[in-house]
């Protein structure tokens, strides 16, 4: 467990703005990632993070001392994209043709991929494939799948953030990987 981000914590709960400000340095850019990767949309990770700050600002007499602060935060984030992508899923289907367009679907409404700063550096085909792979995942694979392979996290982290029992965990992690075989399988076939 790491005791200064348990420190600023405690300090953050008594009032100690600077010791908040230091928890937003020490993650706004991994929940920035997780969010990004979860959402696929810059404008919305940007958002998520602002609510997962929010969020945990409002409950830091929650936070449970003995739990590992990095868990915590990142459970509050996951939760927030959990629900903005369930909010998003009846509002349209991003394969679903748009009314009126000519065959065009709602992947052409979503933002451009403009690269961050930090992936300045060109990203390979076979990521960029395995990327677009991983948005397609159902969405109780697509969480787990990011935290474990992503954010190289444990099966028992990712079973702390997302409160679900390891071998849960482990289920889905397995079965998002077969999914993402059998999808990157299927393009390798379309695409010769």
């Amino acid at each position: 467990m790491n005791l200064v981000e348990t420190r600023l914590a405690k300090l953050a709960r008594n009032g100690d703005r600077g010791a908040f400000e230091e928890l937003v340095n020490l993650y706004k850019d991994k929940i920035f990632h997780l969010a990004y990767r979860m959402l696929g949309n810059k404008q919305e990770a940007e958002d998520a993070v602002q609510d997962t700050f929010l969020r945990v600002y409002n409950n830091l007499d929650r936070y449970d001392e003995n739990q590992k602060f990095s868990t915590w935060i990142f459970r509050i984030g996951t939760n927030l994209c959990i629900d903005r992508l369930r909010k998003r899923k009846p509002t349209y289907s991003l394969d679903a043709e748009m009314p009126d367009s000519e065959g065009n679907d709602f992947y052409a409404m979503l933002a451009s991929k403009d690269e961050l700063p930090e992936d300045q550096i060109v990203l390979s085909e076979t990521q960029q494939v395995i990327r677009r792979a991983i948005q397609t995942l159902p969405e109780k694979y697509k969480s787990v799948v990011i935290l474990r392979y992503l954010h190289d996290m444990s099966l028992q982290e990712i079973g702390d953030v997302l409160g679900m029992p390891v071998t849960t965990v482990k289920t889905r992690v397995h079965r998002g990987r077969e999914y993402l075989r059998k999808k990157l399988d299927m393009d390798a076939n379309f695409s010769l």
